[in-house]
């Protein structure tokens, strides 16, 4: 060989191509099981009592294996609770759980024996994918969903989630739900902060849960608000509700040792205390705090964290013992918002704690949304705190997480799909989600979007739903160059018959009015700019039949800037609008699998279309440098024909421009030194 290096060269050129056209070459880090404990709390009687108990219904739960020893979810094979299954870890047909979270979801869904599951009579198809329980790789999760399509799934839970992307498991339940299989998977215990659910919890297709308190006994909450201004806390473990409001003036009691309280007056006073200690090795039980300071006269107790974010104290411990009873309120605080507390002490300050019984209360560990800006996540909550389900070994346990919260969807899921076969996994989604019940904080102030979804699983309004609405939530985008905004509902009602539609608008800020048309099946509704103050809204269109109330969250983005889009046969073509001079923007297209489709960067004077292969509903966003800010615009449209692919077009590979232009360079280096090598 002449030029060897010349060769290992081009090699290495072309290998180098490869890898950038590459937009799905990443790690394949392990995905944590939410291996944490749950409750519930649905109400199932309606359905049980006129016999929908999910007969004929398979579900499938990818998890740890299922015990199918267990007496509540008795058998393995054609006859039994457990008809199907693989063992993906050790590759057999015995998908027996040693680990016990895959045989607490099934218990939720199906057991039936001396508990009860939400659909009892459901079958359950066990994909053990993990021998711990704490990690299990992508390939295996995504094997077990073509396996379930393939068994004849009606429904797949999957109690797995991490706050990063996984295409591959996405791609796989989006086959699923092409398929006609409902999907539900847990939104992630990686909570209170935003932007915290990852794969599989942020497909759009699946239906994602997040967790609330369960039933009145293990749904405790607490209250803090300081001179008007509200703080999150939590009550400590161990305390019971308050006969009366708490209200005293806070003062600060460093880290509630004897010796810290003997220097303050504390009498009738809220105590504000930091979590642990300032001498080394030194362990202050949050028990003995709270003795401490009602030794010292104190009303109540407030323990800022030691670190950011806020925590669940635990008053219990070996120490004290079973006979400990705590003497006075006692809650916890953030970090930022003890320190926060603390800088307003300068001046007598007067604070007030409740603490009670709070069901509907979304869990400090649910992760939040949003994982876009085209959809809403989570889809909804279900409970997920101290419920007690079947385990391993014949037993039950105590359980808590989203993991736990998903399998009451997904057993609610079984019993629409016994009375209604034909509902496809879309109309599923619509059911449950339009008929949920809208869940508050503390304060009684609705939950954002982003945090509870529609609201807490109603099982028995689900199940008593006549009205499908396609699409089941609407966000709208104004400004002062679109100043309105058009959504178009499908209506379907499962008997066939024509309902008396009612239709009105629940929206707490006036920033849009709303009018709608109702044509045949299709609901159309406008919002149109009222009030320009940019933000983002949130309201519902509430749909009445006449017999039930249908919920629609409404997300309304008001801007100071906009993106048309126009479609010529399926090229897109954009139009920027902003109030001031702005220099580059670049648009991005995604499809309705929340997949870029391609991005083009355009100019005042420099335009760019977007061509368009397959028809259907795409998002646009645009980004937009003014000056020295972005301004961000979304906008949607639906394609309804295709362009045609040209014979070598790299854009229809989805290749980003940057990209295709190292290609190019690649290339033609490669020729180059192709010819510098002939002509020697």
């Amino acid at each position: 060989m002449k030029n060897p290096s010349v060769v290992v060269f081009c090699f290495c050129l072309i290998a180098s191509c490869i890898i950038l056209l590459s937009n799905k070459i990443h790690d394949e880090p392990a995905l944590d099981i939410q291996l944490d404990k749950s409750s519930k709390y649905v109400g199932v009687q309606q359905p049980h009592g006129l016999g929908f108990t999910g007969n004929g219904i398979k579900v499938a739960v990818i998890d740890t294996g299922v015990d199918y020893n267990h007496p509540d979810l008795l058998g393995f094979g054609h006859d039994s609770k457990v008809v199907g299954g693989y063992d993906f870890v050790e590759n057999d047909n015995s998908p027996m759980d040693i680990n016990g979270h895959g045989t607490e979801v099934a218990g939720i869904i199906a057991a039936n024996g001396i508990m009860r599951g939400i659909a009892p009579d459901a079958k359950i198809l066990a994909y053990r994918v993990s021998d711990t329980g704490n990690a299990v790789s992508s390939e295996l999760i995504v094997n077990a969903i073509k396996r379930a399509i393939s068994d004849g799934a009606d429904i797949i839970n999957i109690s797995l989630g991490v706050n990063r992307t996984n295409d591959r498991i996405e791609d796989a339940i989006n086959d699923a739900v092409r398929s006609g299989v409902v999907v539900i998977v847990a939104a992630g215990n990686s909570g209170p902060d935003r932007m915290t659910i990852g794969s599989p919890g942020k497909d759009p297709h699946a239906i994602t849960v997040g967790a609330t308190y369960n039933n009145i006994t293990a749904s405790l909450v607490a209250t803090l608000q300081v001179d008007g201004k509200r703080f999150q806390v939590l009550p400590m473990v161990g305390m019971q509700p308050t006969s009366q409001t708490i209200t005293g003036e806070i003062v600060f009691g460093k880290y509630g040792r004897e010796e810290d309280l003997a220097k303050i007056d504390a009498k009738d006073k809220i105590l504000l205390v930091q979590r642990g200690s300032d001498k080394e090795n030194e362990l202050i039980y949050f028990s003995q705090k709270e003795k401490n300071s009602a030794n010292a006269g104190a009303k109540a107790l407030i323990v800022f964290n030691n670190e950011p974010g806020i925590f669940l104290g635990d008053l219990r411990n070996k120490e004290e013992g079973p006979d400990y009873k705590p003497r006075i309120p006692t809650v916890s605080i953030s970090n930022e918002d003890g320190l926060d507390l603390a800088n307003m002490l300068q001046n007598k300050t007067v604070g007030t704690i409740n603490i009670f019984y709070h069901p509907d209360f979304v869990s400090f560990f649910s992760s939040r949304g949003p994982v876009s800006p085209f959809y809403i996540k989570p889809n909804l909550v279900a409970p997920g705190v101290f419920v007690n389900t079947t385990s391993i070994n014949g037993g039950y346990n105590l359980t808590s997480g989203t993991s736990f919260a998903a399998p009451h969807v997904a057993g609610a899921s079984a019993l629409l799909l016994q009375k209604s076969p034909s509902l496809s996994p879309q109309e599923v989604a619509s059911i449950l989600t339009t008929t949920a019940d809208p869940v508050a904080d503390t304060f009684g102030t609705g939950f954002p979007y982003e945090v509870s979804g529609a609201g807490r699983l109603n099982v028995t309004r689900a199940f008593g739903a006549n009205l499908i609405i396609i699409p089941d939530h609407a966000i709208f985008d104004l400004s002062p160059f679109e100043t309105s905004s058009t959504t178009i509902f499908q209506l379907k009602t499962l008997n066939q018959e024509d309902s008396d539609i009612q239709v009105e608008f629940d929206f707490e800020h006036p920033v849009a009015e709303f009018s709608y048309s109702i044509s045949g099946n299709l609901l159309e509704i406008t919002a149109s700019l009222v009030d320009q103050s940019a933000g983002q809204y949130e309201g519902r269109i509430i749909i009445s039949d006449g017999q039930t109330k249908y919920r629609i969250p409404v997300i309304l983005r008001i801007s100071d800037a906009a993106i048309h889009v126009s479609d010529d046969g399926g090229k897109l073509d954009f139009s920027l609008y902003y109030q001031e001079e702005w220099s580059y923007a670049k648009i991005s297209v995604f499809n309705s699998d929340s997949r870029l489709v391609n991005s083009v960067s355009v100019t005042p004077t420099r335009h760019e279309p977007v061509a368009i292969y397959q028809p259907g509903t795409y998002w646009i966003q645009a980004e937009l440098k003014a000056n020295n800010e972005t301004k961000t615009v979304y906008s949607s449209i639906i394609v309804e024909h295709a362009t045609q692919r040209q014979m070598f077009d790299l854009r229809a590979l989805n290749i980003p421009g940057q990209q295709v232009l190292i290609v190019v360079l690649a290339v033609s280096g490669i020729i180059a030194l192709g010819l510098i090598i002939r002509l020697r």
